[in-house]
């Protein structure tokens, strides 16, 4: 079996330091909706000149490089107990070539890792044996500031008088994003899982993160309601940082699953604006990154 740790490190440090093409694209579509002057439009401009100099010195986009959250996708016959072990080793150097920071910390004793190794569950990996002979491994960097006002509602909430259905789904999702307001680093991205128990939906409303920007979902129900919660998001007037203006969301990406009669989870994992997620493909001897 093939030795992808450095493969792997370059996949860490292209994650963690150059912000993917579509994320930067509506990024920069942003900053022409704001007022020119304000607050708004000079956190966004801020926010690019950081992506271009993370880019060009190899250096985190955020000082919070975030829960490293890998899916491999490997064929028959490869071991994952390997891959398990180059991922660990690769994540072990960048942190000490810097391009990840030492973020592992014990939550019972304290105490920092300084490697970002921390027992089995940090990073997480997730494993799925496919079919034909292509590898590909896909890392999300998933930051403390906007897990932190991510959020869980079990429907129906007679609080805000949402039913079990997607009109209760809008409710329950926008108020997730008006409690955020600026502490979730926006403007944010939306992965909201509907359904699913409570440990496997914010496992999926992670998932459904990998998604492109550009990427319309193929359930035209779920198409038009990621648009309709984008649209009424950025009607909140909460802005870049907080600081108030038109972009507050730049995406949202739904995923539905299957749940028991007796529950209606809805599932929201909020991402801040530095969306970093990368995937690398292994065909043969090829080793390519998008």
């Amino acid at each position: 079996m093939r030795d992808l740790t450095n493969e792997i490190l370059e996949l860490i440090r292209r994650t963690s330091s150059d912000l993917p093409p579509d994320v930067e694209k509506s990024l920069r579509a942003a900053v022409e909706k704001e007022a020119p002057g304000s607050a708004a439009r000079g956190a966004l401009e801020t926010i690019l000149k950081n992506v271009e100099l993370s880019r060009k010195n190899s250096s985190p986009i955020c000082q919070d490089t975030g829960t490293p959250i890998f899916y491999v996708k490997y064929p028959a016959g490869w071991s994952t107990l390997k891959l398990k072990q180059q991922i660990r080793t690769a994540l072990a150097e960048a942190t000490k070539k810097s391009y990840m920071r030492p973020n592992a910390v014990d939550a019972v004793y304290g105490k920092n890792s300084g490697n970002n190794l921390g027992g089995d569950d940090f990073p997480y990996i997730h494993f799925e044996e496919v079919e034909g002979e292509e590898l590909t491994i896909e890392l999300m960097l998933k930051g403390g500031g906007c897990e932190n006002v991510g959020a869980q509602y079990s429907l129906p909430d007679n609080r805000l008088g949402a039913g079990r259905d997607l009109a209760g789904v809008r409710k329950v999702v926008l108020e997730a994003v008006y409690k955020a307001q600026g502490q979730g680093c926006a403007p944010g991205i939306l992965g909201v899982s509907i359904g699913g128990d409570r440990g496997s939906a914010y496992l999926a409303s992670k998932e459904v993160l990998f998604r492109k920007m550009d990427e319309s979902n193929p359930d035209p129900k779920l198409a038009a309601l990621e648009k309709q919660l984008t649209e009424e998001s950025n009607q909140m007037g909460i802005g870049p940082m907080g600081f108030g203006g038109k972009t507050t969301v730049l995406d949202t990406k739904i995923t539905g699953r299957h749940r028991l009669p007796a529950c209606y989870f809805v599932t929201v994992s909020y991402m801040c604006w530095a969306y970093r997620r990368r995937k690398m493909t292994v065909r043969g001897d090829e080793v390519t990154y998008e």
